[in-house]
């Protein structure tokens, strides 16, 4: 299962409702955050191709988030599953 660890800028005025928005989405746990408007926020996804459809989402469907930054990620159970053949990646490129 991937899992990354998020910084999300936010208008700082929107602290709340960006909060409780992050807070309902399954996978997510917010830890932190500070008044310039950011928060520290670790998704858990089933996916990288599901997490990457899901974060490219967050500041069209999240009033207040404006960026959002990856300061780590970790993937090794998916490449597990490449491994065993029980997951193949999209790929949007051509080899």
């Amino acid at each position: 299962m991937p899992v990354a660890g998020l910084v999300v800028c936010f208008l700082p005025e929107k602290l709340e409702s960006v909060r409780s928005a992050l807070e309902r989405l399954e996978g997510v746990e917010v830890y932190g955050w500070n008044d310039k408007g950011e928060m520290v926020v670790v998704f858990e996804g089933e996916t990288v191709d599901q997490m990457e459809k899901e974060l490219k989402e967050w500041p069209r469907k999240i009033e207040g988030v404006l960026s959002i930054n990856v300061a780590y990620f970790n993937v090794e159970d998916e490449v597990e599953k490449i491994e065993r053949g029980e997951y193949v990646p999209e790929r949007p490129w051509k080899a």
